[in-house]
């Protein structure tokens, strides 16, 4: 038997989540059988997602939802031999027995000199979630100019460098200097703070006195506002996220964008990056080539501590982060996980 941790929603988020609303629980899993496997928490994802789909997808008590590099250390299934690492949708576990069916091994010529958490990062989700929102929704183009709000971020900062080796000119806002000194290193042709300029609608502006072909969306609410106007005719608008609403204990009202939507005959769309599941295997290894060939570089921001996991969420919905918010299960951790399935 192994006894796994696991940390569920104690209670539903009422506006900015606390410590509170989480509790850290122990689960028995039992022993895998025939086809089955048990996986060891190596890195796990905390990603702005979250907290909405914890208003919509969760109950109190569910375990939290996300992803995870995992090590397969007991198996049954000759698919995933013990040793190999596959990125889970388990939630916030530190061990889990499963079947395999939806288990995603990583990349087989995955290479040594790239860390295995880049699986949650730009070599996973956030990376497809930025090439499908600028090649499939954004149908961007070389010459265009892009607008990518929450830059800094795990998706904004793989967006803004594709964007730029597409050969665009490439638009970026954050919220600290620091961050927009790291989007400059990250090749950004246009970063402010948004922060600390006197006006938003003059600083974007300013950035493209000509106004923005292509807008990918991470913050919503007022900044979209203010965007608006300044899109192009026949502008596009690929819609990821909405992070500055997420924590919204009322709900946020216009100014509106049909009459811009009208007469500038925007397209606007929401997407998720599972609807093109198809291309998943053919679009990883086209970001691990970008970032073998040094055209994709990438920050990460990791916690270290599986009991950590509540305020790596946290903090990164208060943008502590630069580049992708990881939390690494550590040795000490994984060495009292085996020692407690040694006495069982």
């Amino acid at each position: 038997m192994v006894v796994s941790k696991a940390w569920t929603l104690r209670q539903h988020f009422q506006g900015f989540p606390k410590a509170s609303d989480f509790h850290l629980r122990e689960e028995t899993l039992p022993q895998p059988k025939n086809g089955q496997v048990l996986l060891e928490a190596v890195f796990l994802s905390v990603d702005p997602y979250m907290r909405p789909y914890s208003q919509t997808m969760m109950k109190e008590g569910d375990v939290m939802i996300g992803s995870q590099v995992a090590k397969v250390i007991q198996s049954y299934n000759p698919s995933f031999p013990v040793g190999c690492h596959v990125v889970s949708d388990c939630g916030w576990r530190s061990h889990w027995v499963c079947d395999g069916a939806e288990l995603t091994p990583l990349l087989p010529d995955w290479p040594q000199d790239i860390p295995l958490s880049l699986a949650l990062g730009a070599i996973g989700m956030p990376g497809l979630t930025a090439l499908y929102g600028l090649e499939e929704v954004c149908e961007i183009k070389k010459g265009e100019t892009l607008l990518v709000n929450a830059a800094a971020g795990a998706v904004g900062s793989v967006v803004g460098q594709i964007a730029k080796i597409k050969g665009c000119r490439v638009v970026g806002c954050a919220g600290t200097d620091t961050k927009v000194s790291y989007l400059k290193e990250l090749g950004f042709d246009q970063v402010f703070n948004y922060k600390t300029v006197t006006s938003l609608e003059e600083s974007l502006r300013e950035a493209a006195p000509h106004g923005y072909d292509c807008y990918f969306e991470n913050v919503g609410g007022k900044f979209s506002s203010v965007v608006m106007p300044q899109m192009r005719e026949y502008g596009r608008i690929a819609v990821c996220g909405s992070i500055s609403m997420y924590n919204d204990t009322t709900s946020q009202t216009g100014p509106y964008v049909h009459t811009y939507m009208i007469f500038k005959q925007l397209r606007m769309e929401g997407f998720l990056c599972a609807r093109w599941k198809h291309k998943h295997q053919q679009s990883l290894r086209r970001l691990m080539a970008w970032m073998t060939e040094g055209k994709l570089r990438c920050n990460e921001h990791i916690t270290s501590g599986f009991n950590n996991m509540p305020a790596a969420f946290m903090g990164m919905l208060q943008g502590d982060n630069i580049g992708k918010a990881v939390v690494k299960n550590t040795a000490s951790e994984i060495m009292e996980a085996a020692e407690d399935r040694g006495t069982r």
